[in-house]
């Protein structure tokens, strides 16, 4: 399923909302009656809410074509929700650059001395 809505989003779907859009993981509950459907974005000014908001407008349209290319009799109810740990895993990318320079102004290399 992650793989045809990643599909169906890059070339089917035309909000500009959703352009810069990484499906990271989908969920389905025991009983298949809903999707939680976990994203990224690229784009350094994309707020979730507007790409939420995109998410919304075309979760009818996802869901027949979603339906449709996977042979499904009952679609699963989609829930979306961003998915923070990019942005957490670039905070701690720079936590750790961060140290590094500062490691080396405080203690050179023999090189340097």
């Amino acid at each position: 399923m992650q793989k045809v809505l990643a599909d169906l989003i890059q070339k089917g779907v035309s909000d500009p909302r959703l352009a810069q859009v990484t499906i990271t993981d989908v969920e389905l509950s025991r009983d298949l009656r809903i999707a939680k459907v976990y994203f990224a974005t690229h784009g350094k000014g994309q707020d979730e809410k507007d790409v939420l908001a995109g998410f919304e407008s075309a979760k009818g349209f996802i869901k027949r074509e979603l339906a449709k290319r996977l042979g499904l009799r009952y679609m699963p109810d989609l829930r979306f929700f961003y998915d923070a740990s990019f942005d957490y895993g670039d905070r701690i990318s720079r936590v750790i650059q961060s140290l590094r320079t500062n490691d080396e102004k405080d203690n050179p290399t023999i090189d340097e001395q």
